[in-house]
Parts: C-alpha cells; structure tokens; sequence
C-alpha cells in the first residue's frame, strides 16, 4: 500500500478511562481535535487532557459582603485540584443579596436566583463535560442551588461553605444585619434617634461573610456538612481565615478522591443523609428556610423527603444551642468553641444521627466523628442534652383549614405556644411594613401578609422587614404574623409562613378579612380561621383569581413552574 494511500481500516477510539467519563467523549481521538484547540488557551497542556476536569463553581460577586471574598477561595480549591492530579476549570454563577433587596420589588427575584444558581451550574458542567465539580456559595440561596445542581448531575462533587463572618461591634455588643433591621423598628418607635440608627448601620458589617448569626446561610452550610457534602466543619469557619482556605483546597483534593473511587452525590444524599440534615438544624435552632430548601435538595437527588419529617424528627430533637436570632450567640462563638463537631458527636453518641451515611470524605460520618473532642468545659453556646434550651424542635408544621397543605413556624418557646387574635390583613409586604411602622398595628392583632407565596408574590419574598420591625417596636410577644411568603433565618417571633395553598390560587388565607379571628396552636400544631364553614364556602365563590403581576421575563417564568412550598417551591418538580 502507498503511503499516500489513506487505510481501509477505520480507526477506533480507545475506551473512556472511569477517571474521565464525561471529558473523555468530549476530548480523546483525532475529530475532538477542535475541543481541544479551544482549551489550550485557558491554560491546557498536552497532559491536562489525560486527567479528569473538575469543574470549580464560584458564586463571587462584589453584589455582597457574602459572597465578595470567594474569588479568591475558588483559586484555592483550584489547587487542591490541580494539586490532587486532576485539572480545575474555574467557572462564574450569579449571587444577589437578601439583606439589600430586602423589602423590596427586588427581594422577589431571591428564590428565583436559586433557581438560576442550579441551571447555571448544570448548564457548565453538562456542557463542558467536567468530571466532577466544587461549588463554593455564601449568601442563602447559593448553598441550595449549588447542591441542587450537584444531585441532579450526580457527578462527584463537594460543596463549600464561604464562611460566616465576623461580627460587628457597636458600643462594645455584637452586631449584625438583623441588628440594623431591628434598629428600624426602634427608630420608628422613637427608641432610638437618628444618630444611634446610623450608628449600627455603620458598624454592623465589618468584612466578608455571610450573616453572622444561625440565619439561613449558616443553617443551610451546616445542614449541608450533616448531609455529608462538605468536609467536616467547612460550615463553622470564618469567611476570612486560614481554615477557610485550607477547606477550600481540600475540597478539590477530595474531589479528585471522589472521582477515583466512583462515590457519586446520590451514594451520599440519602434518606439518612436527609434526616441527619433535619436532626442538625434543630439542634442548631436553623432557619425555617431550611424546611424549603431541604425539600428541593431532597427532589434533586430523587430522595422522597416531606413536611412532616421536620415533625417526625423534631419531636425527638431538643434545641441545643444559644444563637441569634432566638438566641444571644453570634456563629462565630461556636466556631471559637469547636464547630458544628463536637454537637455532631453529641448527637451522633445519643443514637439521634446516623453513622453509616456516606460523606465526600470517602468515609462514614461515623468515621469522620470518631476522634472529635467535646466542647471545652464551662461554654454555654452549647447545651448538654440533658439540659436543652428546648426539648423538641422548634421547626413546628401547622395545619388547620388556614392551612390545609401546610405552613412553617419557627417556635424556640420564649414567644410562646399558643396565640389568638383578630386578623389585620394586606396584600403586600410594603402595605403591612407601611402599618407597622405607622404604628397601627396593637397588641392581640394578626398581622396576614398574603399574595407574596411562590406564585403569586412572584418569588415567596422575606419578611424580615416586618418581623424586625414587629420586635423592635416591642411587640414580638404581643402580635402574630402569618405570610404565604417566607422569613429570614433573621426572623424571630411568633410568626408561620409557607402557608400552603398560598392566596393567588385560591387558598383560604384569600379569604380572610379584617376583623376575623385566628388561633395558632403550636403543640396541637393548628392553625384555625374561626369563621364559619359556610361563610368561608360564600367567599370562595365570590372570590376571583388575580391578575399575574408578572407576565413575562425570570418572575413570570418562576410563577409559571414554581410548585407549592409545602414541596419545596421548585420550577424543575413537574416536567416529565
């Protein structure tokens, strides 16, 4: 045969090695040539195509004090990548920030962007066929949406937490942002003057990290290392620290090591893995936002997870430790003391988590526990079990025909258990904010904010506003708030959100008016609008459905998707 001559034989591409399932198909044999050419110029030698691509997810931005430093901390995982025998590709996902937006038409795109957070990051890895993945998030909404996108690529992965920060410190106390939030309804009040208002909005933020107290950034990286996807005690580091430097780096390595050993997310993210999540959050006191959160976690990773497990495992659960905001603790006192660890032990060698569960540590969280110290003697951020701060959870599921599928309560005991008064209603967030702070709103009332759940806020906003400003007028023990929306891990008082069905579609909380009385009874875990039956059944037909207030763009799609919060508020639940 002439060299000339091309051979009758075709080629064959050589198997895809195990280390390489996804960037081998995209990368090895002469008609990938072309991928590779456009690789080379981000940094790809000739032997960075034998290893396996590991996708470094980081949600930086300069949009907030969360996320500003975890450019940086990116870099970091990207050697322990590179370092571990894999090659990181570093990648951009969007933030925004709670704390800014709070309050306003803006606060409606925050559960969206978990949304966008997940797709974005499964867009990347899907698409550029990465092996395995490091997803580094700060403010609230990163932590679920990096995990969401983790179990639905199951490829090998591993979350990081970018740290909580440092508090502020104003006339020698803590502060932080639920300080400044409480500050308004002191000023409104005529507590404080104009002086002392700027004097804590001054020095509430001092530096990088997310909230500073067991708000819903720190109940959800916490939630996250119980379910064995972080490395043990990447959710109680301060956002700027030698420690935090090195969980990022290490993340990378353990990745590699994921990748080698085939651990996938969903050999880790099980049932088990999914109650130990519930068992630490409250024992932390966690945000009611992890309630949400868990469920849309839980619907990524194929898991059946429900409401009433939150019921299930807190009534065997106490509330353990002393933190803001039903607490006097910032997060960074349990970093100073040992982290989530040593309350992990704890729990673990009362028989309440689960060992076996696999963790991205290669090993069990059994094994990962073993030689972890207790918290050192005479600390009180912690209780022992035999002296909780309370003794079941606080994360209390009510029903009741107000709330047929559902709402969320948080209910540490110092607001009380039970609460009965007549009902002070508005549409919106802004129209109840405008009564609070107007001082209209009196003890014994029921403040209903609805029309802000998933569908029809769109978005399911916060409600810190109202609630800081419900406290700081000193009405925390003496007014009741109930919202189809939800509240920041901030949010202390007695108040339920993610009443299920919400009011755009019809629910009863559509139906209340002015006047009505309401009785909310946390250990009979009901919530009850006392009008009669057949009242209500007359007001339901004479209600009418509003208009959608967004008809197009990400809000009107989020309306368009969004499933009830009772199942997690998520866009991606009904398209089979």
């Amino acid at each position: 045969m002439s060299k000339t001559q091309p051979s009758s034989k075709k080629a064959t591409k050589a198997a895809t090695p195990a280390h390489r399932q996804f960037s081998g198909p995209m990368l090895d044999g002469p008609d990938r040539a072309p991928s590779r050419a456009m690789l080379h110029p981000v940094g790809f030698s000739n032997e960075d195509f034998q290893k396996s691509i590991v996708g470094v997810a980081s949600t930086w931005s300069m949009v907030t004090p969360c996320n500003m430093h975890i450019d940086l901390l990116a870099k970091e995982s990207a050697k322990g990548v590179n370092a571990a025998g894999g090659k990181a590709v570093e990648f951009n996902t969007i933030t925004i920030s709670d704390g800014i937006s709070m309050g306003t038409e803006g606060m409606k795109y925050s559960l969206v962007s978990r949304e966008v957070i997940a797709d974005s990051i499964e867009t990347v890895v899907g698409c550029e066929g990465m092996d395995g993945v490091v997803a580094i998030g700060g403010c609230d909404k990163n932590m679920p949406g990096c995990l969401m996108a983790i179990a639905r690529m199951n490829r090998p992965g591993v979350f990081v937490y970018g740290g909580t920060i440092k508090p502020g410190c104003h006339h020698g106390e803590d502060v932080d942002i639920v300080s400044v939030f409480e500050a308004v309804g002191k000023h409104s009040a005529g507590k404080i003057d104009d002086a002392e208002l700027e004097g804590v909005t001054a020095t509430a933020i001092p530096g990088p990290g997310s909230c500073g107290g067991m708000y819903t950034a720190n109940t959800m990286a916490s939630a996250i290392e119980a379910l064995g996807m972080s490395l043990p005690n990447s959710s109680a580091q301060a956002a700027v620290s030698d420690e935090k430097r090195m969980d990022c780096f290490d993340a990378g390595a353990a990745v590699v090591n994921l990748i080698r050993k085939n651990i996938r997310p969903r050999d880790i993210l099980t049932k088990k893995a999914f109650e130990n999540a519930i068992t630490v959050v409250t024992a932390l006191g966690g945000s009611t936002n992890a309630v949400l959160h868990l469920l849309a976690m839980a619907s990524a990773a194929g898991v059946k997870l429900s409401i009433d497990d939150f019921t299930r495992i807190g009534k065997r659960v106490p509330v353990l430790t002393d933190l803001k905001p039903s607490g006097k603790y910032v997060m960074m006192k349990l970093v100073e003391i040992g982290g989530t660890l040593p309350l992990m032990k704890m729990l673990l060698d009362a028989g309440l988590l689960h060992g076996d569960c696999m963790t991205v540590t290669g090993k069990t969280m059994a094994e990962n526990l073993a030689k972890v110290k207790p918290y050192p003697k005479g600390q009180d951020v912690v209780r022992p079990l035999s002296n909780p701060i309370k003794k079941n959870g606080h994360l209390v599921v009510l029903y009741g025909n107000l709330a047929p599928g559902g709402a969320v309560a948080k209910i540490s005991g110092k607001e009380g258990l039970f609460f009965k008064g007549v009902a002070r209603v508005f549409d919106s967030e802004e129209l109840a904010m405008k009564a609070i702070l107007g001082g209209k709103i009196k003890k014994g009332d029921v403040v209903v904010i609805r029309m802000e759940g998933p569908k029809g806020g769109p978005g399911m906003r916060e409600m810190l506003g109202p609630t800081g400003a419900i406290m700081g007028a000193g009405l925390g023990k003496d007014v009741a708030l109930i919202t189809d929306g939800r509240f920041s891990g901030g949010s202390h008082g007695f108040v339920i959100g993610h009443v299920t069905p919400e009011a755009f579609v019809g629910g009863p909380l559509a139906l209340v008016k002015n006047g009505d009385e309401i009785s909310i009874d946390t250990e009979k875990r009901e919530m009850t609008l006392h009008v009669p039956a057949k009242e209500l059944a007359a007001r339901k037909k004479a209600w009418k459905q509003p208009k959608p207030r967004y008809t197009h763009g990400v809000l009107a799609k989020f309306a368009k998707l969004a499933s009830s919060a009772s199942e997690g508020a998520i866009t991606d639940g009904n398209l089979g």
